[in-house]
């Protein structure tokens, strides 16, 4: 926060010589802002954002609260269903020879209705005993029942059903339509077959995040990633947890903009210029166009003169929404999360002005602290 507010206090002294008609008549306020601190502090590197300057900045490392998640690519998976401990498994028995111990000559099929596996990977079944099932598909556990039923009759027959219990399913925590335990049908369930079944993510949820929890690691990305690229879709492994939340990276706005306020983002990467729509541009009365100033604050790591980093930790970037050259750079100037989007004025002669700008300006960072 100090090094904010004594750039604050040098605006204001900006501003104040302005107000006493110090400045030359006509003169851009960014200009003399820029000036002023040049003149007032070393402690901040000033770059003009152009054609020439964007791959130089383009190289420089992120800074602020990223996404520093890693994503599964895809995998192909088998279509068939492994049984698991807790499963359910749905057993009918058929028998037609004369004396079978297991039907009569009036019901020739015996039903074993919810047969649980137990956590040995077991099912018990009469006459037999114990069967370990764990880790079959359903059909190869059909034919190991009836391999052993074949001892105590030998002409029986065994159809399986499997229901799917919480050692194969995932759990569809939150920011969905209906969240839930879902029984994955095979083993070729992706996140993307999850979320359609959870009704798709919430439409109230700004540029939403997906977080996929394994085990002890969690993975994210968003879901515009998610969607949009096909690589991007998952193999879901049973036990898995996944939930949508909101994206909570966030810019400042300050000055002359359409709304000083936080602003979280609305998509995975924001350009100056999504920057400047998203606050509700510029204020047309006392806006100078040729002086939107972006702040920035770069680790002591990062500093290094040249294309691998600012001169100085606190950095300040210029554009002039005035020139096609600033208005294409606009586009192409990345905004970093805890930016600072501030709109500079035009000269100023209302000392009153100067003075609600600075509060202003204390509110926003308050509102940013209490985030």
């Amino acid at each position: 926060m100090k090094p904010f507010i004594k750039f604050v206090l040098l605006l204001s002294l900006a501003f104040g010589l302005a107000a006493c008609g110090r400045l030359p008549a006509g003169a851009p306020a960014s200009n003399e802002i820029i000036d002023q601190v040049q003149e007032e502090s070393g402690e901040f590197a000033i770059y003009l954002v152009n054609r020439a300057f964007l791959p130089t900045v383009q190289q420089w490392p992120p800074t602020g609260k990223q996404e520093r998640l890693s994503w599964i690519p895809k995998s192909k998976g088998a279509e068939t269903q492994i049984i698991r401990a807790g499963d359910t498994l749905r057993l009918q028995i058929w028998d037609n020879s004369e004396n079978s111990l297991l039907t009569t000559e009036l019901q020739r099929s015996v039903p074993l209705e919810q047969v649980r596996v137990a956590s040995n990977g077991t099912v018990f079944v009469p006459y037999i005993g114990n069967v370990s099932v764990v880790g079959l598909t359903p059909d190869l556990a059909r034919e190991q029942l009836q391999r052993d039923l074949e001892v105590i009759a030998p002409s029986a027959q065994v159809q399986l059903q499997m229901t799917e219990g919480r050692g194969n399913s995932v759990e569809l925590v939150g920011g969905v339509a209906k969240p839930g335990s879902y029984p994955m049908p095979d083993r070729n369930y992706t996140v993307r077959s999850l979320l359609s079944d959870g009704g798709g993510a919430n439409l109230a949820l700004n540029n939403p995040q997906i977080r996929l929890v394994r085990g002890n690691s969690i993975y994210g990305t968003s879901v515009e990633k998610l969607l949009d690229r096909p690589n991007y879709d998952t193999l879901l492994r049973s036990g898995d947890q996944v939930f949508i939340e909101e994206d909570k990276r966030y810019f400042l706005s300050f000055g002359a903009t359409g709304q000083e306020d936080l602003h979280t983002f609305t998509r995975d990467d924001l350009s100056a210029m999504d920057a400047v729509s998203i606050i509700g541009g510029v204020n047309d009365r006392r806006a100078d166009p040729k002086g939107l100033l972006i702040l920035r604050e770069y680790p002591a790591s990062a500093v290094s003169p040249g294309t691998r980093g600012p001169r100085n930790t606190r950095t300040v970037f210029s554009i002039d929404l005035t020139t096609f050259d600033g208005l294409f750079s606009a586009r192409n100037f990345k905004i970093q999360p805890n930016d600072l989007v501030l709109a500079t004025e035009s000269p100023v002669n209302d000392v009153l002005t100067i003075s609600n700008i600075i509060g202003n300006f204390f509110g926003v960072f308050n509102a940013a602290g209490s985030l």
